[in-house]
């Protein structure tokens, strides 16, 4: 039986990746490696607290000796066949309010994973990454694998540092790795900060949602499951050093996205609320998801209608895991974000 170690398990993208494996995948165990930070939240996995193919440990990957421990224990036991890396600082505003956690956690996390790969003897490492490494497009063009590498902003230019690591220890240590590229996620357990999830959380209590700019900033969603079963293809059938971009193929501007919202939860466009544009925000993305259509045999499957439809009936129904994490430190960072842009409403 294969043993994984997925880092950053408790977020939203690893949470849901540890569920489809232990639902769809019986042969493989897990090591659910998270520090905890304040976007991972153990709630996310609960029902699998005491799955006999599930182990979580707490920690940091920028802490050798934790990470090497962890390693040096299974060998005892099961070896770790593959190092999943989800863990990641993943929120461009927070990048520009504090890029030191960003260069922390995604470039010398991901150099100490790197290390302890190697010195183990991981068999295969997988790097999950995003399309924002690639810049801003146009109004038309599609990222591929061979798009150059033009980050914009200190999240994504902490995530492009690292990819070019796990490159580098494909060609100079002969490291098994492939790392995958994705355009924007939606879906359950989502932490309430990116578009979707906030605003679905704000409309149900009739708050205004801070629509950076004219709102005409361009993305393509994916559902996370399919984000997830490309990860898993990327993995089984992905060859060494290369690159594989995930996408929905489905372009929609913020203000469509949050029209089909108001919408959807039959709320007024009163509540639209207009703010000042953050720093450098890119334009448009589009990923070509080609490549692995055709190499890994994956195509999404959730309809963007069905799935988004899907996401407000989870938060619906959640709204007591929803409430658990919109207190504490995560009021103080929307308030200093947004709080004097939108007033009273916000709190």
């Amino acid at each position: 039986m294969p043993k994984i170690l997925v880092t950053g398990g408790c977020g939203f993208i690893g949470s849901n990746f540890i569920r489809l494996v232990l639902e769809t995948e019986p042969e493989i165990s897990i090591i659910n490696f998270d520090a905890l930070t304040y976007a991972g939240n153990l709630a996310n996995l609960k029902e699998y607290v005491n799955h006999p193919r599930y182990q979580f440990i707490q920690g940091d990957i920028t802490d050798s000796q934790i990470v090497a421990q962890t390693l040096a224990a299974t060998q005892q036991s099961e070896i770790v066949d593959t190092i999943f890396n989800f863990a990641a600082e993943s929120h461009v505003d927070r990048s520009i309010l504090d890029s030191r956690p960003f260069v922390n956690t995604n470039v010398l996390g991901t150099q100490t994973l790197l290390d302890a790969a190697r010195k183990f003897g991981i068999r295969r490492f997988v790097q999950v990454s995003t399309d924002e490494v690639y810049g801003s497009l146009g109004p038309t063009g599609l990222f591929s694998e061979t798009t150059p590498l033009s980050p914009n902003s200190p999240y994504s230019a902490s995530k492009a540092s690292a990819d070019l690591l796990v490159q580098s220890y494909v060609h100079t240590f002969g490291l098994d790795a492939v790392i995958t590229r994705c355009s924007n996620n939606y879906g359950p357990y989502q932490f309430p900060e990116k578009l979707i999830p906030l605003f679905i959380h704000n409309l149900m209590r009739d708050r205004q949602v801070p629509v950076y700019g004219d709102g005409m900033q361009i993305r393509d969603w994916i559902h996370v499951l399919d984000h997830c079963r490309g990860i898993l293809a990327a993995w089984e059938k992905g060859h060494k050093g290369e690159v594989y971009n995930f996408g929905g193929r489905c372009e929609k501007a913020n203000i469509e996205i949050t029209r089909l919202l108001l919408k959807l939860l039959g709320k007024p466009e009163s509540l639209i609320q207009y703010v000042q544009d953050r720093p450098g925000h890119d334009r448009r993305y589009a990923i070509d998801c080609s490549k692995a259509e055709r190499v890994l045999g994956w195509v999404p499957e959730m309809n963007f209608d069905q799935g988004l439809q899907q996401t407000i009936d989870w938060y619906r129904s959640n709204q007591a895991w929803v409430e658990a994490i919109t207190s504490g430190e995560y009021r103080h960072y929307y308030q200093k974000q947004y709080g004097q842009r939108l007033g009273s409403d916000s709190k």
